[in-house]
């Protein structure tokens, strides 16, 4: 299975951006998908997880603000991130349940 994640950049507080990640395997659908994002000198965390059956949950940080989903047809998981703040600038990576091998992050950048 291949992971890459991508759509990052920087954007001022406030602002959104959709990532958007590209799973190999047909993954997609058939396990759960969850967003993590790793912030400079911290570790990674979870941010968002959608499972097969389409329930989601979310780290309490982004909760009302983030909104994660997927697209079976085309095997790819998305992250709507709404009202950035700066704690949020992160690599952010997907990965499925059980992990997979980590794949490509994209950086998020939220600064004015």
């Amino acid at each position: 299975v291949q992971l890459q994640a991508y759509g990052g950049g920087l954007v001022q507080p406030g602002g959104s951006l959709r990532l958007s990640c590209a799973a190999s395997g047909s993954i997609v659908g058939r396990s759960s998908m969850t967003w993590y994002r790793q912030a400079p000198g911290k570790q990674r965390e979870w941010v968002a997880r959608i499972a097969t059956a389409g329930s989601t949950n979310y780290a309490d940080s982004v909760k009302g603000r983030f909104t994660i989903s997927i697209d079976k047809a085309k095997n790819l998981v998305y992250l709507q991130m709404n009202s950035l703040k700066p704690e949020d600038t992160a690599v952010y990576y997907c990965n499925g349940v059980p992990l997979y091998s980590w794949g490509q992050g994209t950086l998020v950048t939220v600064s004015s």
